[in-house]
């Protein structure tokens, strides 16, 4: 099983501080400028609707369509989560298509060159976005850390074990005494 981060709607309160989070943890040192509008793109998303917010981002899905339709193979299997290759990438789209849960983005970026003191700008690439557990930091997933709340909660199998033996004793509980 892939390990995947999991938030609690009834916890959350929508205050979108893990989407800031996320950005802060991929701005590849830009600090404050990822917060700009036009750089603010965080690999997961605060829904809010009259009754619930939550945040909802990549589930790492163990069968991962993602995966199965990504053409350049830029979309792989790696420590328990499913990751993007950027290096790989070539923005075709087809990842963001076929995600269940809407949570890959394809993202233009700018590429700059230094020539003589000068920033002459370069065609712009694009590449598939989506949570990657903060994989490179060994803090594990930012926006975990900062939740006021508490909402959000890492998942791995030992987890996942736990909670399915916690809910099968609460349904024997809950069923009673069987008569036949």
């Amino acid at each position: 099983m892939n390990t995947f981060v999991i938030a609690d709607p009834k916890k959350c309160i929508g205050c979108r501080t893990c989407e800031v989070a996320c950005v802060l943890a991929h701005s590849n040192g830009a600090g404050v400028k990822a917060l700009t509008a036009a750089h603010f793109i965080p690999r997961l998303k605060v829904i809010r609707t009259a009754k619930v917010s939550v945040p909802i981002q990549c589930h790492h899905c163990d069968d991962a369509p993602c995966l199965k339709v990504c053409s350049t193979g830029a979309i792989v299997f790696s420590n328990d989560s499913v990751q993007v290759n950027q290096q790989r990438c070539v923005g075709c789209k087809s990842c963001m298509v076929a995600c269940p849960y809407g949570v890959v983005e394809i993202v233009t970026l700018e590429k700059l060159e230094r020539a003589a003191g000068t920033h002459a700008r370069q065609p712009n690439t694009v590449e598939a976005q989506k949570c990657d557990l903060c994989i490179e930091h060994r803090d594990g997933p930012s926006c975990i850390r900062v939740c006021p709340t508490k909402s959000l909660r890492f998942v791995d199998h030992k987890t996942a074990s736990v909670v399915m033996k916690t809910r099968q004793e609460n349904a024997a509980l809950e069923s009673g005494e069987i008569t036949m």
